[in-house]
């Protein structure tokens, strides 16, 4: 794999793992010969869908303590398991937080988050044909979240008002609304 312009790494050490994350510090040489300590957080990986239902997007409206307070949404979850291809985790998600199944999966985009610290990936899909199901809610935020209609045609204004501010949902959104023109 070519990591740009000579760089290379030599070595890496974990330094704290969690349920999620890890954080480890990597050793890279730099084209000058030059050796350079980075912090990485390594994390598995997510799935984050804009489930559409005619003109309106389902979303979700969860706490996020990192931040320490609710935001507006699209559906989304880690790849918890190596052996689950991430539609799978997509139509899972769908289910536990929405209480939908997608018809029709469209991969939109795969993307990196954060790559100036960390490796985390996201597969973003367009759900449409969407069949009710029972919501199998899992951990507290879920318990607690909120299920919010927005039409798509409002995805602007809302990035504009800082009303929606999470970067997957408006990756994923503005996907969304340039696929469906």
């Amino acid at each position: 794999m070519d990591n740009g312009e000579g760089f290379t790494p030599v070595g890496e050490r974990q330094g704290w793992q969690g349920r999620v994350v890890s954080l480890s510090v990597a050793e890279i040489r730099a084209p000058d010969g030059s050796i350079h300590e980075r912090e990485i957080v390594r994390h598995p990986g997510a799935a984050v869908m804009v489930p559409l239902d005619g003109q309106e997007v389902i979303m979700v409206r969860q706490y996020r303590a990192a931040v320490n307070r609710e935001m507006l949404e699209i559906p989304a979850g880690k790849l918890d398991s190596k052996d689950e291809p991430p539609e799978v985790t997509a139509q899972r998600e769908l289910e536990e937080e929405i209480g939908k199944r997608a018809g029709q999966l469209e991969l939109l985009a795969v993307f990196h988050n954060s790559p100036g610290f960390c490796d985390e990936i996201t597969h973003c899909y367009l759900a449409t044909e969407l069949i009710d199901t029972d919501r199998h809610p899992h951990g507290i935020e879920e318990q607690h979240m909120a299920i919010e209609r927005i039409k798509l045609a409002d995805v602007p204004d809302l990035v504009a008002s800082g009303e929606l501010v999470d970067a997957k949902s408006i990756v994923g959104l503005m996907l969304a609304r340039e696929r469906l023109g």
